[in-house]
């Protein structure tokens, strides 16, 4: 794939950090573990941005050791472009002024505007957005589409607010966002606790304080194409389809754990009854509801109607299901299964995690959210020879449906999700990483865009 890289031995007699002496190195484990050293020196407190780091770093030695001269990419890589944090100050309904926080990381427009998700809820601080900013330079890059790297959001919880709070937030937050997006410039689109109506009240304000609200034919922010909001689960289950036909296998009759109950956990649901699989579970902040004879498109139906009332909790649909059972067993890992699809919060499945899953049966694991497996898990998957579906590689389906436009259909979603999996495959075979889809994908991604930032000088 990419035979045509050129090998330059002047990069590695130059000196990698010249802060307190020059830093040089031999090999490309060592360029990647001063690249490591050096982030934890300026962001040791963002835990979850290192870890992203530190899990990149690891898959792109073997391209140092062939051309060092991508060590020195990897290190402006690091930094991101802009960074923007601001306050956002708006009214409840009983007339306290309220104060969040909001992000927007422009991580990367060496291939293109930058484009990436929003994010709303507790979770959200300033290392989460710089780790997401940074694996979407990769998952964006991945595509092969002319795609920038971006993410933001902000700390507001939305399931317990009212929808005139919710409104009133939107557009506070959009007031100051507008500054900084636009077509052409960057495109934010949906992201955990961020849907089509969050969307909505954001666009709309937009609208009322820009003046361009489209370009190229495609309308900011306005995603009128039903295939974008299903993107990112039926991307999800397109790519566990490809690696399962790799083993000579299907999703015909295979029994799915699915954690999380978001957009994209039932968009994942819906997309495996369509296959043939059996979805069994659903989790949330109440905990889980397990069906043992698999939820068919009846009760997925059910299942999003009681989600889609803002904070409404699982635990109400086992009134209206007979056969459902409700946090039995304690653990959802102890549910028998041949799939698992986490669609939750960053690092939910961990060493054990998977050491159950494996115990319990299961072949493989499809991350549906950004970092679900942690890093240790990761190895542990490969011990333990257990398919891994990474979301660097599975998470692109809402950058594929942007590039091609509103007229994206699933059909099309299919084939680009069959591309991009060969591509990540042959990249990881060439690196002698058979199987590890996700150095595959990290070491695809950062080529496609080291290689045009070299064109960019230090910029």
């Amino acid at each position: 794939v990419h035979q045509t890289m050129k090998v330059s031995k002047s990069w590695r007699s130059k000196p990698l950090f010249r802060r307190q002496g020059d830093v040089r190195f031999k090999t490309g484990l060592e360029a990647a573990q001063l690249l490591v050293g050096e982030a934890r020196r300026r962001d040791d407190h963002e835990t979850e941005f290192i870890e992203s780091i530190q899990s990149t770093m690891q898959c792109l030695s073997p391209i140092f050791d062939r051309n060092p001269r991508y060590a020195f990419v990897a290190k402006q890589l690091m930094e991101p472009e802009r960074f923007v944090q601001f306050r956002v100050a708006w009214i409840d309904d009983v007339g306290v002024v309220r104060m969040n926080r909001g992000y927007r990381i422009q991580y990367s427009s060496s291939m293109g505007p930058h484009q990436g998700a929003l994010h709303f809820g507790k979770h959200v601080n300033s290392a989460v957005v710089k780790a997401m900013g940074f694996d979407s330079v990769f998952s964006n890059a991945v595509t092969g589409f002319d795609v920038g790297a971006a993410a933001g959001g902000s700390d507001f919880y939305p399931e317990d607010k009212s929808e005139a709070e919710l409104q009133r937030f939107c557009q506070s937050y959009m007031t100051e966002l507008a500054k900084y997006v636009g077509p052409d410039i960057d495109s934010p689109w949906m992201g955990m606790g961020v849907g089509e109506v969050e969307m909505g009240y954001l666009f709309g304000q937009y609208k009322r304080i820009g003046i361009k609200s489209s370009a190229v034919g495609r309308p900011f922010l306005s995603f009128r194409n039903k295939t974008f909001h299903s993107a990112p689960g039926f991307g999800v289950v397109h790519f566990a389809k490809e690696m399962l036909k790799d083993r000579h296998d299907s999703l015909e009759g295979k029994r799915c754990l699915i954690l999380g109950s978001g957009k994209v956990a039932r968009c994942v649901a819906e997309k495996l009854i369509e296959y043939g699989a059996i979805p069994l579970s659903f989790s949330d902040a109440s905990g889980h509801v397990y069906e043992p004879d698999g939820i068919n498109s009846g009760k997925l139906k059910t299942i999003s109607s009681i989600k889609n009332e803002r904070g409404a909790l699982l635990g109400r649909y086992i009134i209206s299901s007979t056969s459902a059972q409700f946090n039995d067993p304690a653990d959802i890992l102890d549910i028998p299964c041949d799939l698992c699809f986490p669609c939750g919060a960053m690092n939910e499945i961990t060493v054990d995690s998977v050491n159950k899953l494996a115990d319990n049966g299961c072949i493989g694991v499809v991350e549906g959210g950004h970092s679900c497996v942690s890093d240790e898990a990761r190895t542990c998957l490969r011990k333990r020879g257990l398919m891994y579906g990474p979301h660097t590689m599975t998470m692109t389906g809402p950058a594929i449906v942007h590039a091609l436009g509103i007229q994206a259909t699933d059909d099309m979603l299919a084939e680009e999700v069959s591309r991009i999996y060969a591509d990540v495959k042959r990249t990881a075979e060439e690196f002698n990483a058979r199987g590890n889809l996700f150095a595959g994908a990290n070491i695809l991604g950062f080529l496609r865009v080291a290689n045009v930032m070299m064109t960019h000088g230090a910029v």
